[in-house]
């Protein structure tokens, strides 16, 4: 069974370091996991990520991370999610994995009336309909070790997209970023979309339906603690 879970509004690198340890930690009988989590505002730079893509950071921290690809940006009002799965055990492939968060953001946006789909050259989702359309929604890096996901995808509700223009997004200059609250009024609040995008990720990896659980504040505890070897496998942020 799944364990899902809220989050709330947590500093990126507590999250970071806790999803590592739990990844680097859990063994076969651990509970696959899905958190849902907004950030404080952070650049996140992935381990290809190029210095020629951080424009003006400014006030805002950058934070070198252990996925792949290059920057992004995260902060209040967007909807971060990481799954934590056991990929052998499920059977899914990494490919399998970026196109189900895919899938089940498009699903999730279909539910307001929003258009969008991801594409063959980068990863992500996309708005294919209306004035804004070839804008970005959604961002994905993914990180895999020991046959484990971790990293995530982050969906832009209704933020500050303005530390978008001090970056090149994913390492496209001139990338144009749109959120849901551009598109329709009243943007839903984010629990509700949290809640639509888990049930679609589950039904797009046909995975069991799953109840919202309180997190397991011992992961956190422990993420301190040194880690184990590691096998590693790795997919772009985009």
């Amino acid at each position: 069974m799944t364990r899902v879970c809220n989050l709330g509004r947590r500093d990126y690198e507590s999250v970071w370091r806790a999803m590592s340890s739990y990844t680097d930690r859990r063994d076969e009988n651990s509970a696959d996991q899905i958190w849902c989590v907004e950030h404080e505002p952070v650049f996140t730079q992935g381990q290809a990520g190029k210095a020629e893509h951080l424009l003006n950071t400014g006030d805002i921290p950058v934070v070198q991370v252990d996925r792949g690809g290059q920057v992004t940006y995260h902060g209040p009002g967007q909807l971060v999610v990481y799954p934590l799965l056991d990929l052998r055990r499920i059977k899914v492939g990494v490919r399998d994995l970026v196109s189900g968060l895919e899938q089940a953001t498009v699903a999730m946006l279909a539910e307001y009336g929003i258009v969008a789909a991801p594409r063959a050259d980068a990863p992500g989702v996309y708005l294919t309909d209306g004035p804004r359309a070839g804008s970005k929604i959604a961002s994905i890096g993914l990180r895999v070790r020991r046959g484990c996901s971790f990293h995530g995808i982050a969906i832009n509700i209704d933020m500050d997209l303005a530390p978008f223009l001090r970056i090149n997004p994913c390492g496209y200059a001139g990338m144009q970023m749109v959120q849901m609250a551009e598109l329709i009024q009243p943007t839903p609040a984010w629990s509700q979309v949290a809640d639509i995008f888990v049930r679609e990720l589950l039904r797009a990896l046909s995975l069991p339906a799953a109840d919202w659980q309180p997190v397991d504040e011992q992961i956190f505890a422990r993420a301190s603690a040194p880690e184990k070897g590691k096998e590693e496998q790795e997919t772009s942020n985009g």
